[in-house]
């Protein structure tokens, strides 16, 4: 079945992609799925959500620490069986891409990170964005937006952005910042947020999404 369209949106740290996404999926009718991601991951692969939720941000690898302590994985004649080395985060990408298949099948919406402009690729139902811009100038926007001290989110920009470019790179071979990967490429912190909302929105409606 063919939904209402998806609109993928990566996002690199302090580029506006948790302000963007929502707002896009509320001006085109459509869902935004961020938390429910790891949700429905969390659930398939047996781990608690609330524990998913908390290591999403590490892009994968805090998932599988959260299993090993568990010493369990799903069984997939049901229940679950014991870990073993095998376990790695593939397990974790493969059910992830799931998700967002599914997601893009079903009745679509607007999909934060995972890599989805990738798994998504050249459908015609899609439209792949990516918010971007300078390190400072994104290091000032997320200091203005959380209030925190600068030193602290200059730490977190920098292992935001190595964490989810080797996730990219070593999972897919790709560079996440390749223009090649999207059909709309903004720099985010040059312009008002509202305004990337409009112009997401009026190529989300170019291609006859929502």
């Amino acid at each position: 079945m063919t939904g209402s369209g998806v609109v993928t949106i990566s996002a690199s740290y302090g580029a506006g992609g948790a302000e963007v996404g929502p707002a896009v999926a509320a001006r085109l009718g459509l869902v935004f799925h961020d938390r429910a991601i790891p949700a429905q991951v969390a659930g398939r692969l047996g781990v608690p959500v609330a524990e998913a939720e908390a290591n999403d941000e590490t892009v994968a690898r805090g998932l599988w620490r959260v299993l090993a302590s568990l010493g369990t994985m799903p069984d997939p004649m049901g229940g679950v069986v014991p870990v073993t080395e095998q376990l790695d985060e593939r397990s974790f990408r493969l059910q992830t891409e799931r998700v967002v298949r599914e997601i893009a099948d079903g009745p679509g919406g607007v999909v934060l990170g995972r890599a989805a402009a990738v798994v998504l690729g050249d459908r015609a139902d899609a439209l792949h964005v990516r918010l971007d811009g300078p390190p400072e100038r994104r290091l000032e926007a997320a200091v203005t937006r959380t209030g925190r001290p600068v030193e602290e989110v200059r730490r977190d920009l920098r292992a935001n952005d190595a964490a989810r470019e080797g996730y990219v790179r070593r999972c897919y071979r790709a560079d996440p910042a390749s223009p090649r990967l999207y059909h709309l490429v903004v720099d985010s912190t040059a312009l008002p947020l509202q305004t990337v909302v409009d112009l997401v929105v009026d190529a989300a409606r170019a291609r006859g999404i929502g």
